[in-house]
């Protein structure tokens, strides 16, 4: 998810997807284009492609050669967003709906429903990817859960697992045996390591003699170090000794009592495996992990008014400036920041005011968006009177022409007004539930503040923070903010003010780097 305010100019994708059923009833491809085009023309959004699947069920769509071409830009980094006009349009099918969002949120994609007011590019949207992640999440421990209980059963019969052969190795009928490929490279990186004791030399002369790994990539230490430490080369395979887990990889070990072996062909000689394990069991036992760099609250945040960042060295308690050597200590810099988090929002009162005029607003476009609705089906109703009098020949064709020609003007507008109209109440809906969440929370950090975790309070820094700046003479901090009460009453140039959080500057004039007690003070 994207941090601080809107992107604009994002590169988004529209995604259409009408049945046949919904056309019928009068849903077609280009009212659902133009309302997509107008929502992301209230962004400042550009529209790189068009998905189209014309007449499609969404019980499947994750095989339709549109989708895939959709989740291949996805994953390219081709699109930031894709907009779509209700989540049903994406796909009926909840399996294929969490996954589709475990790879959107994966590639830092965001998900524009317009129908549910969701935009995942706004803090309600971000809190439905919760929701759908958690859902997502449970499915897969569900699964996870019946496969995990015929593991043990299919190892101990010595059926494949799934999952790829260990490398020099590979399943046949079933069975797992050497490679006829591999198998002479596996037997070398024994060699190697006993000859060099260095996974990166072994890597370095792989690569240099054009050997790769099974997936053609490149050998890495980690790649060596898995493969010397797999006993599958002298002939004992193991499975079932790892499960899902947060560990390095992403796995954790089971208990050895739960380790299922079976007995393969060696490749690689007993007492070679056995001697490479020593070597490096004992460099495992002998390294030391680095010194994590300390992570400070405002890293990256904190800048000199020279322009450049600055940060805490290890030798020293204050935030400093590269360049000109301006400091100021870190524990007065939070200070003035908790300060700063007491105006962040406005009184209880104007929020109240702000939202309500958001929903009487609301409340206006919505009851127009209805009028022009009944308009246009009284101007398809005319059309169509029009014309059977004109095939009952009741009317000629200069004058079926001359009624006729201001209907379809008018029909012709109205295809394009409802869409554009339709795009700034989904827009204001999603702006608005954001905007209510966000003030919500607001209200409360300050006096939560003390009590949250570092990591907690650090990510509350990155999200409502687009700077501090710190001179000679004072600090200003730029936090982002809601605009002003009075845009929300100005139509559709001023919705995309409403929804933007812009930077404020709340200047302090007057505090010092390095006085012993910062008092902020605000000025709206």
């Amino acid at each position: 998810m994207r941090k601080g305010g809107e992107q604009s100019h994002k590169r988004v994708g529209i995604w259409l997807r009408v049945s046949t059923e919904d056309q019928v009833k009068g849903e077609s491809p280009e009212h659902h284009e133009r309302r997509a085009r107008a929502y992301a023309e209230s962004r400042e959004w550009t529209v790189v492609e068009v998905y189209r699947l014309d007449a499609v069920s969404g019980k499947a769509v994750m095989e339709h050669p549109e989708a895939k071409r959709m989740l291949e830009h996805v994953r390219s980094g081709h699109l930031e967003g894709l907009i779509f006009s209700k989540l049903a349009r994406l796909a009926r099918n909840t399996r294929e709906l969490l996954e589709f969002a475990d790879i959107f949120q994966a590639h830092g994609v965001d998900m524009i429903s317009l129908q549910e007011s969701v935009d995942t590019s706004t803090p309600v949207g971000r809190l439905f990817y919760t929701l759908i992640a958690a859902l997502a999440q449970w499915e897969r421990e569900e699964i996870a859960s019946r496969v995990a209980a015929s593991v043990p059963v299919r190892a101990k019969m010595g059926k494949p697992l799934g999952g790829k052969a260990p490398f020099g190795y590979q399943w046949v009928d079933g069975k797992l045996i050497p490679h006829p490929d591999h198998a002479p490279v596996r037997r070398r990186i024994h060699e190697l390591f006993l000859e060099s004791q260095r996974k990166k030399t072994v890597a370095r002369i792989l690569n240099e003699s054009g050997y790769r790994t099974q997936s053609g990539k490149l050998w890495s230490a980690a790649a060596i170090e898995y493969v010397l430490s797999d006993p599958t080369a002298k002939g004992l395979h193991r499975a079932n000794h790892t499960t899902h887990g947060n560990g390095k990889d992403g796995r954790r070990k089971k208990p050895e009592s739960e380790w299922v072996h079976t007995e393969v062909e060696a490749i690689v000689p007993p007492e070679l495996w056995d001697r490479c394990h020593a070597i490096l069991t004992e460099t495992r036992r002998n390294w030391k992990p680095r010194s994590k760099k300390p992570v400070h609250l405002f890293a990256g945040l904190a800048y000199c008014d020279c322009g450049k960042k600055m940060y805490v060295p290890s030798n020293s308690p204050k935030y400093t400036c590269a360049r000109c050597r301006t400091k100021i200590p870190a524990e007065d810099l939070e200070a003035i920041f908790i300060e700063q988090l007491r105006g962040f929002v406005v009184s209880p009162e104007d929020i109240a005011q702000h939202l309500a005029q958001a929903d009487r607003t609301l409340a206006e476009k919505e009851e127009l968006l209805k009028v022009l609705e009944r308009e246009e089906k009284s101007v398809q109703a005319e059309m169509e009177r029009v014309y059977r009098l004109y095939i009952d020949g009741a009317i000629q064709s200069k004058r079926f022409a001359a009624k006729n020609r201001p209907l379809e003007e008018r029909l012709s507008q109205l295809e394009d007004e409802i869409p554009r109209l339709q795009a700034e109440i989904d827009y204001m809906k999603i702006t608005h539930l954001s905007s209510e969440q966000v003030l919500h929370e607001a209200r409360s950090l300050y006096a939560r503040w003390p009590s949250l975790t570092f990591d907690e309070q650090r990510r509350i820094a990155e999200t409502i923070t687009e700077r501090i700046e710190v001179s000679a003479g004072e600090v200003t901090i730029h936090l982002y903010f809601l605009p002003p009460l009075e845009n929300m009453a100005k139509g559709t140039s001023t919705a995309r003010a409403f929804s933007t959080f812009r930077p404020m500057a709340r200047p302090t004039p007057g505090i010092k780097p390095g006085c012993p007690s910062p008092r902020a003070r605000r000025h709206r």
